[in-house]
């Protein structure tokens, strides 16, 4: 490590430099730092670090570390005017972030820090936000099939809406997860194509929970969907970390009642059309055109809770749908914070509510605790911040059971 007078010496040598108040509270990012980079990095403090890249020569450096922990959050003016000095400089920004609040976390990496990690470091976590400094998200442009070649896949995609059976039970983790894992069930080329449609088109929350933009371009579309083609819905799509695509809730807050079901069946039938697997985030109030969603889904994942509300509001979806002739047999009920194995009066309690209620609970999602929380807040899947969290496992299960039965359907097609 070099002071600010020795890092500038060494300019021609350093790839990259630690930025903090003092860099010994990060033991673990030194010994991550000297794995990856060797002797080709150096450190500085925040003060020096304002001097240093307010002269030209610190453009040479590829990347930035800046760690902050919760006693930095007094500095945070101080650290975004750095960052944005630094980006002037045409450096990227990574994030150390040690118990610092979501708030202050989203307000720096609006101003165009490149990714974060969580201190402690998880393993490999450095060496991976390297890798995708080279590739950074973006919009999807690519990942469209060419006109040539569409009669070669599958040109009517699986669609899985999720539809919480009362307000918190988890919809918005589940989707957000889900979409991560049905993106990486397969080991090797090629990857399923994942589509992620945020439909609560007032408070949807998978661009908070993915820390993606909200693009002008979903208002437009949305406004206009009777003028969508190719490129449009292309327009409106966000990657995530070139693993799937996003198309989140417009950036202001909109009725229900916006689009209709014309305007639904359009983007549907183009997102089945370039995708392999649509997931949906659902209202959790229905409206004209949950019907298309409704019609057209494969299966319908709803998680509950082991409460009143979610017994009730179930009775209440089921007469509901039953009245308007639409599938309630697509549904697959999800119990989200599942209590323990051990637990035998619990098991009595789920068995009494699935008999009342007349359903099969198809699946048990352990509690993630606070992992869960925080990578919601951090804007990161399950797989991505907490890869050995319980929730992410049985996630990465039901995932690879869906896509095992998509496989074996087209397999028998096929033949």
């Amino acid at each position: 490590m070099t002071s600010e007078t020795a890092l500038q010496s060494e300019q021609d040598q350093l790839v990259a430099c630690t930025i903090s108040r003092d860099v010994q509270n990060f033991d673990l990012l030194i010994e991550d730092m000297e794995n990856e980079l060797g002797e080709s990095w150096g450190d500085l403090s925040f003060e020096d670090a304002r001097q240093f890249f307010r002269q030209a020569e610190s453009g040479g450096l590829k990347f930035v570390a800046i760690a902050i922990d919760q006693q930095d959050e007094g500095l945070l003016a101080l650290i975004a005017d750095l960052i944005k000095t630094i980006k002037n400089q045409n450096v990227k920004v990574i994030l150390v972030v040690d118990e610092v609040s979501p708030m202050a976390l989203h307000q720096l990496l609006q101003l165009g820090a490149e990714d974060f990690i969580p201190y402690p470091l998880p393993e490999n976590a450095l060496k991976e936000a390297i890798e995708r400094l080279d590739a950074p998200q973006k919009v999807i442009a690519a990942d469209f099939v060419d006109p040539g070649t569409k009669a070669s896949r599958n040109a009517s995609g699986v669609v899985l809406p999720i539809l919480a059976a009362a307000g918190g039970a988890g919809a918005t983790t589940l989707a957000v997860n889900l979409a991560w894992e049905l993106a990486n069930v397969e080991k090797k080329a090629p990857k399923p194509r994942v589509l992620l449609i945020d439909l609560n088109l007032q408070i949807g929350s998978v661009s908070t929970y993915l820390d993606l933009p909200r693009r002008e371009a979903i208002y437009e579309l949305l406004s206009s969907t009777d003028h969508m083609d190719d490129e449009a819905f292309q327009q409106a799509l966000t990657n995530y970390n070139d693993q799937f695509s996003v198309f989140t809730a417009p950036a202001d807050l909109l009725p229900l009642d916006f689009i209709d079901t014309e305007d639904l069946e359009r983007i549907m039938e183009m997102a089945r059309h370039h995708f392999d697997y649509v997931l949906i985030d659902m209202p959790t109030t229905l409206v004209n055109w949950s019907e298309v969603i409704f019609t057209q889904a494969d299966i319908i994942f709803s998680p509950f809770e082991l409460d009143m509300r979610s017994a009730q509001n179930i009775l209440r979806l089921r007469s509901a749908l039953k009245a308007e002739e639409l599938p309630f047999e697509k549904f697959r009920f999800l119990l989200n914070r599942a209590p323990k194995g051990m637990d035998l009066s619990a098991k009595s309690r789920i068995k009494r509510m699935s008999e009342s209620l007349e359903i099969a609970v198809d699946v048990q999602l352990p509690d993630g605790g606070k992992q869960v929380l925080q990578s919601n807040d951090q804007g990161a899947p399950l797989g991505v911040s907490a890869a050995k969290n319980p929730l992410r496992k049985e996630i990465q299960k039901l995932a690879a059971s869906i896509h095992a039965r998509q496989s074996e359907q087209m397999s028998a097609a096929a033949q």
